[in-house]
């Protein structure tokens, strides 16, 4: 914090507080997505490259959307999204509940230039690509979004739908 003022120092000490308290809430049970009960996480758990059973590419664009916005996944398969930013502006892909993604997205309107790397997100550049490697271990629906500031208020978000049949008609 050399060559900050007292002002700036305290501004930058308030937001990493606020940051780790943001995180305790987040992060109960060493996960970004929060609290479980019976140590498999309500949206899965980050996959093991080897046990990857197939990619779905998502792309992320400056009209605010993914594609595919509904994904349909088998509960216990494990993906790597292959996420492509394509816009012009920063986007992320970020998995977790709604209310979750909601916590999370205001947090980043009161800290816009928050900068944080879990398992489940990958924030990218305009022209960038990245990955994440997630197994969803429970049937029932997980979100995801791009929580940088005014793009989820646009409707940047979608949806996994995880069933318990294997074989279902996927994007």
């Amino acid at each position: 914090m050399k060559g900050l003022n007292m002002r700036s120092k305290l501004l930058m000490l308030t937001a990493l507080l606020s940051l780790g308290a943001f995180s305790g809430n987040v992060l109960a049970g060493g996960t970004h997505a929060g609290g479980h009960d019976d140590g498999d996480n309500a949206i899965g758990v980050p996959g093991i490259a080897a046990k990857v059973t197939r990619t779905i590419a998502v792309n992320m664009t400056d009209d605010m959307r993914f594609t595919p916005g509904r994904i349909t996944v088998s509960r216990g398969e494990t993906i790597r999204f292959r996420v492509t930013n394509s816009g012009k502006l920063k986007h992320e892909f970020v998995l977790g509940t709604k209310k979750e993604l909601e916590e999370h997205y205001k947090a980043m309107l009161k800290f816009p230039a928050m900068e944080h790397e879990e398992e489940n997100m990958v924030t990218l550049a305009p022209a960038k690509a990245g990955e994440i490697i997630w197994q969803f271990t429970r049937s029932g629906k997980v979100d995801f979004a791009c929580l940088q500031p005014g793009h989820y208020d646009e409707g940047m978000k979608g949806q996994v739908v995880v069933s318990d049949k294997k074989k279902q008609n996927r994007k």
